[in-house]
């Protein structure tokens, strides 16, 4: 592909990302917009564990806990939470604790990655079904920690969750506010729409350059036959617990920009299910493959919020009355699509294309 051709790609893309908050607007609102940045926050979930269910091969199912720590630890340092509970921190701190996500989005990614390595360490043995259940094992003590440290000492206020958490702010401009430039007004969903799109497109980069690095290659010699790599000197050790920690770093990141987006956070929004959801784009798009990873991941955010406006109306329409709820429905469609995939595309949606064999 020429560099004309390139650019003009980025353009066209560029022009399209930038459009498509108006154009999701004017067909449903600002719930089309809300979707449309849980999508951009999907994508970069789904980029971290394709890091390591992908580029590694290592079957993660506990990967949602590093997107509750990144949640977690904005909502602490961005809220009033610690400074009410704790008397000595509110006499240092007498206007609370607002720590700028600038800052904390690189803490949560290294604060991430840490525990990545802690969960990497034990199981470095373990493969398939056995690494499948530690890590499933990982996710679950974590969201259960979130929900039972509210004693003795509170910091994380248990089931009722963190609230009032700080918005992002970038300059002067808070993006929980609608911005007025160059005559064209804002939104704070549009605001954070073009902060998520931001940084999933550095995330795409990153994953680009990091599978075409000399540690990308040996992730995938790893996935492909690792004693074979280990007879031809590769450290499988490390590069296991490079896979973990830098895909950990991603949810670690997500989870702090969906903190600030939300206002508030919560265990339930860590749940075992969330894990699966991100596995399933990863499944369904294309496992290992960057743009697959990425059209799975737009598909499966934005599928609940079209099926949760069609599915009442269609059966309605159909039967005269409602025969399925839809969060049940949901989760039927999902079963059913990664059973027609396995059936009938086992490698994703769009595959990662092999040197001399047809997608």
């Amino acid at each position: 592909m020429s560099r004309r051709t390139l650019l003009a790609l980025f353009v066209l893309t560029a022009v399209v990302l930038l459009a498509l908050p108006w154009l999701a607007a004017q067909m449903g609102g600002n719930a089309a917009v809300r979707a449309l940045c849980y999508a951009a926050l999907y994508v970069m979930l789904a980029l971290g564990l394709n890091i390591v269910v992908g580029f590694a091969g290592l079957l993660d199912l506990g990967f949602v806990a590093f997107y509750g720590l990144g949640a977690y630890l904005y909502a602490l340092l961005a809220s009033p939470h610690l400074t009410t509970q704790f008397a000595a921190l509110a006499h240092v701190f007498p206007q609370g604790l607002h720590v700028p996500i600038w800052f904390v989005l690189p803490l949560a990614a290294a604060v991430a990655a840490c525990f990545g390595v802690l969960l990497g360490s034990p199981v470095l043995r373990l493969r398939g079904d056995y690494l499948a259940i530690v890590t499933l094992g990982f996710g679950e003590i974590i969201r259960i920690f979130l929900n039972n440290l509210n004693a003795p000492l509170n910091f994380t206020n248990g089931p009722q969750g963190i609230n009032l958490i700080d918005p992002v702010r970038l300059g002067g401009v808070a993006f929980n506010r609608p911005l007025e430039l160059l005559g064209l007004k804002f939104s704070s969903l549009h605001l954070y729409y073009g902060l998520f799109v931001a940084l999933a497109l550095l995330s795409v980069v990153v994953c680009m350059r990091l599978k075409d690095s000399r540690l990308g290659r040996a992730w995938m010699a790893v996935r492909e036959d690792e004693i074979a790599a280990k007879a031809m000197g590769i450290n499988t050790r490390n590069v296991k617990l490079a896979a973990f920690a830098l895909g950990a770093s991603f949810g670690g990141v997500a989870g702090s920009l969906f903190a600030a987006f939300q206002g508030f956070v919560s265990p339930e929004s860590f749940s075992l299910m969330e894990s699966i959801v991100i596995l399933a784009m990863v499944v369904l798009g294309g496992i290992g493959h960057i743009p697959g990873v990425i059209l799975g991941a737009v598909l499966l955010a934005l599928f609940p919020e079209v099926l949760r406006h069609t599915a009442v109306p269609m059966q309605t329409a159909l039967f005269g009355k409602v025969l399925i709820d839809a969060e049940v429905l949901r989760m039927l469609l999902y079963g059913l699509a990664l059973v027609l995939m396995m059936l009938y595309r086992p490698r994703g949606l769009w595959p990662e294309p092999r040197h001399g064999v047809a997608a």
